[in-house]
């Protein structure tokens, strides 16, 4: 198997859940196959560099094998060879909401909302 449409590989790929979510990403123009916009049919050959839009957020791809059924993790990750950027650093303001408040302590304090206040000031 030389070449695999466009929607197969990036099911294959655990880059969406279902066919279908691939297929529609497709057709909203979420998908670019070397620069160009794609269509869920279009063929996906090894070389082929891929931009996509995944709910995990953008993807850079360069397609290294191809498959059309969707297998293991494991096996998934050899399909492709991922050059997306590392994810910006975090803002002061979203740094020190970390280290400070754990998820789910519910509402700041009066001080912490005035260090917070401080913070979006600067």
């Amino acid at each position: 198997m030389d070449t695999t449409r466009v929607d197969k590989w990036l099911w294959a790929a655990r880059m969406f859940k279902t066919r279908t979510l691939a297929t529609k990403a497709c057709d909203a123009g979420h998908v670019e196959i070397d620069g160009s916009g794609a269509k869920a049919s279009s063929k996906v050959k090894a070389g082929m560099m891929i931009d996509v839009r995944t709910p995990g957020g953008p993807r850079i791809l360069e397609v290294v094998a191809i498959a059309d059924k969707r297998g293991p993790a494991s096996v998934a990750q050899t399909l492709y060879v991922d050059h997306t950027p590392p994810p910006e650093p975090k803002s002061p303001f979203h740094q020190v909401m970390d280290e400070t408040r754990e998820r789910g302590m519910g509402r700041p304090t009066k001080r912490d909302r005035r260090r917070l206040g401080k913070l979006k000031r600067r």
